[in-house]
C-alpha cells in the first residue's frame, strides 16, 4: 500500500510528516520499524546505530531541526547500506548531496549544509521523539513514497492490515 492509500483508510488517524522533509536518498519508497535517537549537532548516536543490523528498520533522527550543522553524510549513508537499513529520517540537515542521491537508500531531512557535526558522544536512543508535532515512538511503522512520509501506530497498522 502506498502513503496515499492508508491516508484514505485511515483518515483523521493518518500522521504525516509535513513536505519539509525532503528526500535526498536515491530511493524514494522505503518502510521499516522506526529506530529513534535524539541528538543535536551530534552524530555520535546516528554513527552507532547505523553499524548494527538495519533490515526492516528505518532511522529516526531528531536533531533539534539543527541548521548549524550536517549530523548524516555520504560514508553515514554507506555504512547504512552496508548494514541494510531501509531509511533515514532526521529533523535536521545532512550534507554530501550529490553523492547521497546517487545511493540506494531513503533519505528524508531538512536541508543541507557542509559543515559536518562534532562527535562528543551526546544523545539518547529508543526514546520517544517529536518531529513537526508528530511523535515517533521506538516500533512505529514509516512509510515513505514521492506522496510523503506516514508514522502508523501498532493500533494504525492493524486498521490498514
Amino acid at each position: 500500500m502506498n502513503t496515499t492509500e492508508i491516508c484514505d483508510l485511515l483518515k483523521e488517524r493518518a500522521q504525516f510528516l509535513p513536505p519539509r522533509f525532503t528526500n535526498f536518498g536515491g530511493r524514494h519508497q522505503f518502510r521499516g520499524e522506526a529506530v529513534t535517537i535524539k541528538c543535536y549537532e551530534d552524530s555520535s548516536r546516528i554513527k552507532e546505530a547505523i553499524a548494527t543490523d538495519g533490515r526492516g528498520k528505518v532511522l529516526v533522527v531528531d536533531a533539534g531541526g539543527s541548521e548549524r550543522c550536517a549530523v548524516f553524510g555520504d560514508m553515514s549513508a554507506q555504512t547504512a547500506i552496508d548494514n541494510g537499513w531501509e531509511g533515514i529520517v532526521i529533523n535536521g540537515c545532512l550534507r554530501d548531496v550529490r553523492r547521497i542521491a546517487a545511493m540506494d537508500i531513503g533519505v528524508r531531512a531538512l536541508g543541507a549544509v557542509p559543515k559536518g557535526s562534532n562527535r562528543q558522544g551526546q544523545g539518547l536512543c529508543g526514546i520517544a521523539v517529536t518531529l513537526a508535532h508528530i511523535t515517533v515512538q521506538p516500533g512505529d511503522l514509516i512509510v515513505a513514497d514521492e506522496d510523503g512520509l506516514l508514522v502508523l501506530t501498532a493500533s494504525d497498522v492493524s486498521l490498514i492490515a
